[in-house]
């Protein structure tokens, strides 16, 4: 299943890594843009690793307090789900694509089918990876890694 990022899509990737991009403008959808550009070229560990790299260094550039902002469980659930939608769909030519082909990955209130709040909101997730506790997130290998 051949995923492939643009050149808009490393440009971007690029602008977080170089804390060039406004954190006011990292919503959402540019957490699942940045997740799924990294797993185009990555296994799933080696994207949360790059993730959480590039995500506490745009913070930190930009004053924030990691600890207030950044949740390791939420980073890495959310690139095993980005990991999963891939291994579900046939192709895509850039992030943008993917997303349309996947508007679920929008959501983002899904990960409370698989975290109960207690869990998802404790200082252990906000610090750590903890498992779900009320569904599985699916594992798929990177065949590109």
């Amino acid at each position: 299943m051949p995923h492939f990022a643009s050149e808009d899509d490393i440009a971007f990737r690029m602008q977080v890594e170089s804390c060039e991009f406004p954190v006011s403008e990292f919503n959402h959808r540019a957490h699942v843009r940045l997740a799924y550009t990294y797993l185009v070229e990555n296994g799933a560990e080696e994207s949360v690793q790059l993730m959480r790299h590039a995500l506490l260094g745009l913070l930190k550039h930009a004053g924030v307090e990691p600890s207030r902002k950044y949740h390791q469980t939420l980073t890495e659930a959310w690139v095993l789900a980005v990991r999963h939608f891939m291994a579900n769909t046939a192709t895509s030519t850039s992030a943008d694509e993917f997303i349309e082909q996947n508007p679920a990955l929008l959501d983002s209130g899904i990960m409370m089918t698989h975290y109960s709040a207690d869990r998802l909101f404790s200082e252990q997730a906000r610090q750590s990876f903890v498992a779900p506790d009320l569904d599985p997130i699916p594992v798929h290998e990177n065949p590109m890694a």
